[in-house]
């Protein structure tokens, strides 16, 4: 089956990021408008990097979170994964990150200082997870 790749350069708001915007004073917008951003800077880089790809098969991701240093804890880093999956989706390349879309996702992490980023990697798959 087919495996497709896009690199996001730079670092995803974390989780502890998301929830320090939720509870500000702006609340749930400045979330949102983080939420859209990180969107935006995702779905360009797919499309930009994979081209018109439109997936319809079930999935497998893999995502190597390279952080500048490990100051971030794994799970704060990897929740980033909701933006990444539903830009995807925003912008057609995945019809939709259900359960019957993706099978399952893994998650790596490295620390390089010099080159900060998420690589992400999709495998279609033949059948459910």
């Amino acid at each position: 089956m087919a495996k497709y790749k896009f690199v996001i350069p730079g670092i995803l708001p974390g989780l502890n990021e998301y929830v320090n915007a939720e509870r500000g004073k702006a609340g749930k917008y400045k979330a949102a408008a983080m939420k859209k951003q990180a969107q935006n800077v995702i779905g360009f880089m797919a499309k930009t990097q994979m081209g018109k790809v439109k997936i319809s098969r079930p999935v497998i991701m893999r995502y190597l979170w390279v952080e500048p240093s490990r100051r971030r804890d794994k799970d704060n880093v990897a929740f980033a994964k909701k933006f990444i999956q539903d830009a995807l989706v925003e912008c057609k390349i995945l019809k939709n990150d259900g359960w019957d879309q993706i099978l399952k996702f893994t998650d790596n992490f490295l620390v390089d200082p010099k080159n900060p980023r998420v690589e992400v990697e999709i495998e279609e798959s033949e059948g459910v997870g």
